[in-house]
């Protein structure tokens, strides 16, 4: 999920319809709202968060160090004009990134990647037994061929990778993929994508890599 912060609405609510039209939750927050957001809430709700985008707004400035204090997720600044003054403060403030608007959120999308790739020394793909998953929105493949999956699973799958070490409920895969303040889909949609996934990645790979437990969650397994 992206989390945009802007004064005004018309920039919260046209990125979110673009990272909508991408298959990606976000939502927008005014700068009061996010600022009594990022202070109380809790670490499991955090984990949802992918970037955070900081448009043009009071406290700009003060925001990374708030943001930096509860986690440490990709914080890119959204300038309106170019100016190198205000570009060096952002940096020094302790921001990841400045970009200058219009920008199309694929872009974004790709620079949060980058950001990840040089903080972690990841790759822009993880292999895990017989699948390759990749992060920059390319199908999976599994056995060396690619499986094409509708958005919702293949984000789905893609968490599971990035947390695959630990095993993560049905409210934090569901916060990851819809967002945090989506009322208008129940949270036991995770279910049914889960379990279209798994059918498709046990027809390829002959087994269900896909473990659940009850009230503990999901993690992959390999066979």
């Amino acid at each position: 999920m992206f989390v945009i912060v802007d004064d005004r609405e018309i920039v919260k609510t046209g990125y979110a319809s673009s990272f909508n039209r991408e298959g990606v939750a976000s939502t927008g927050l005014r700068p009061d709202e996010f600022e009594e957001w990022v202070s109380g809430v809790g670490k499991c709700d955090l984990q949802a968060v992918e970037a955070f985008l900081i448009g043009d707004c009071t406290k700009r400035e003060v925001f990374p160090r708030m943001i930096r204090e509860r986690c440490h997720v990709p914080v890119i600044a959204l300038n309106d004009s170019p100016s190198l003054e205000q570009t060096l403060e952002l940096f020094a403030a302790g921001v990841d990134d400045v970009v200058r608007k219009p920008v199309h959120v694929r872009e974004i999308m790709a620079r949060v990647g980058a950001i990840r790739r040089r903080k972690e020394a990841q790759a822009d793909h993880r292999d895990i037994g017989e699948m390759r998953v990749y992060f920059d929105g390319r199908d999976p493949e599994v056995k060396g061929v690619a499986l094409s999956l509708p958005r919702r699973e293949r984000r789905i799958l893609e968490y599971l990778v990035m947390n695959q070490a630990k095993r993560v409920t049905k409210s934090q895969i569901f916060n990851a993929i819809y967002g945090l303040f989506d009322d208008e889909v129940e949270e036991d949609v995770v279910e049914s994508h889960i379990s279209k996934l798994r059918k498709k990645l046990r027809h390829r790979l002959g087994y269900d890599p896909i473990d659940s437990k009850r009230y503990l969650g999901y993690c992959l397994t390999l066979n």
